[in-house]
């Protein structure tokens, strides 16, 4: 179960692994207002990526101390349950090289620390429990739109895990074919969640990467609409007192009025609460962290390791 026990930790020191497929960012510390070091380097293949993470650490307890426990949240898919014999292990991703990679093994083996463990999203989900902007609910969902697209929640208090883990990324939403002939990229389902909205799919779609789109391209209407019609789902299955959303494509300032719209639109009041019907601009919200969720939740992963036993 997720404690919050932040007074507790102030005076320890922990390490964080956010370890996305596309870089990686390392930091030490004990929580936002206290970053030693943070370092961010390109994710490339398992033996130098984890190699130049246990480098970091070496250095930083040398100049800092000795750490009380590392945390890890990592692209995926992964095994986040410590009774599995593949407990740390990035397993099916398709991300060349790191199939079947032992992630906390390496890390444990070398460090000799706690190990603190899970997705990427579920890590940026208990970050934002503990110090950003889900800490006054217990039930929440935190998706984020980059890269790829994934999402993390807490369900009464626990961050939620079940048969492996969610991947939210990967719900098939409906696709008119007409408006959007797009197929999608996602190499396992196509025109899926991430297949349709993440932003290399955007890059793809437009021939422009999403960033040098106006804001008045079609491109932000359909986006709007995908993630809106994620939401829907997301709010009706899992009724979270809050959504998240992060991740690069969200930096776009326009976009997230327009999902909040798309949203409320397609529930069309079937949802009967004043957050959606008259506050939706309180319901879905930014990280409260930033661009620091990722890391961030990795040390809160740390801490939560430590408060478990």
């Amino acid at each position: 179960m997720e404690v919050n026990n932040t007074m507790e930790h102030e005076d320890k020191l922990y390490g964080g692994i956010e370890a996305g497929g596309t870089k990686f960012v390392c930091a030490v510390g004990s929580g936002p207002d206290d970053i030693r070091a943070e370092i961010r380097f390109p994710t490339t293949n398992p033996d130098e990526t984890i190699g130049q993470a246990i480098a970091f650490f070496r250095e930083q307890q040398a100049a800092h101390g000795p750490l009380v426990a590392l945390g890890v949240a990592a692209f995926g898919p992964v095994d986040p349950h410590p009774q599995s014999p593949t407990f740390g292990y990035i397993t099916t991703t398709p991300k060349p090289g790191w199939a079947n990679t032992d992630f906390v093994g390496r890390l444990q083996a070398a460090l000799d620390l706690p190990v603190g463990f899970d997705t990427d999203v579920n890590g940026a989900a208990l970050g934002e429990h503990r110090w950003g902007a889900a800490q006054d609910v217990d039930t929440f969902v935190y998706l984020t739109i980059g890269t790829g697209v994934g999402g993390g929640a807490m369900v009464n208090g626990r961050i939620l895990h079940g048969l492996i883990h969610p991947e939210m990324g990967h719900m098939l939403l409906p696709h008119d074919w007409q408006a959007d002939p797009y197929p999608g990229r996602c190499p396992f389902h196509g025109d899926c969640l991430e297949g349709m909205a993440a932003g290399p799919a955007i890059g793809e779609r437009w021939g422009t990467p999403g960033h040098e789109l106006p804001p008045d391209h079609p491109a932000w209407e359909l986006q709007a609409n995908y993630l809106a019609l994620a939401l829907h789902n997301l709010i009706c299955i899992l009724s979270p007192q809050r959504i998240i959303l992060g991740g690069g494509v969200m930096d776009q300032p326009h976009l997230l009025p327009l999902v909040c719209q798309r949203v409320q639109a397609s529930l069309n009041d079937y949802v009967q609460s004043p957050a959606i019907m008259e506050q939706i601009d309180s319901y879905i919200v930014p990280p409260g962290l930033g661009a620091r969720a990722g890391v961030l939740g990795a040390m809160a992963l740390a801490q939560q390791e430590v408060d478990s036993n």
